[in-house]
């Protein structure tokens, strides 16, 4: 019998741990999957490479599963900073973002980092920097819309004509060719 590939198997191993990642119930069976190759005499470190998992983590799951058992491999709170805004303030912002800084008295006409940050801070008392304000764009999947310059909206024959024309004060050049 001829061995098995998977065609792309580095971009098929990423997308198979991204998919692991995604539910707890599918990390609890990966851990349990470790915790089998390790009973069947597997050191942690061959387990960590089969699994792209770092050793330390697999010794953890080994120690987590001696000191309580199969309840211990389960996730339980993550530690973590925990958000500024609760989930009904969330949905709030995300509507309030659907119309523009100007309808909450903001000197702006469209959403950027440093306006949804003076925002957060007026409406909720929330004082969040312009870097994580441009992560919570991208967490509610809003994207950023930058404002045409006002060139592209001017009359064609205005602008070709201010093109041609050389800054007053600045000598016009001429272009010359040296003979060679």
């Amino acid at each position: 019998m001829r061995k098995l590939q998977i065609e792309d198997a580095e971009v098929m191993q990423i997308a198979i741990r991204q998919e692991i990642g995604r539910s707890e119930e599918s990390r609890y069976d990966h851990r349990l999957h470790g915790l089998l190759l390790v009973a069947a005499g597997q050191s942690c470190n061959e387990v960590a490479q089969l699994f792209g998992e770092n050793a330390t983590t697999v010794q953890r799951w080994v120690r987590r599963f001696e000191e309580g058992g199969l309840d211990a491999l389960r996730e339980g709170e993550r530690a973590g900073r925990p958000r500024t805004l609760d989930a009904k303030q969330w949905r709030s912002l995300q509507g309030d973002l659907r119309k523009t800084p100007r309808d909450f008295g903001l000197p702006a006409t469209l959403w950027d980092g440093p306006v949804l940050s003076e925002y957060l801070h007026r409406r909720y008392a929330v004082d969040l920097g312009v870097r994580q304000c441009q992560r919570l764009f991208r967490q509610m999947e809003f994207r950023l819309r930058k404002p045409r310059p006002q060139v592209a909206q001017s009359d064609p024959l205005k602008v070709a004509a201010v093109k041609k024309t050389p800054s007053p004060g600045s000598p016009r050049r001429r272009r010359t060719v040296e003979p060679g």
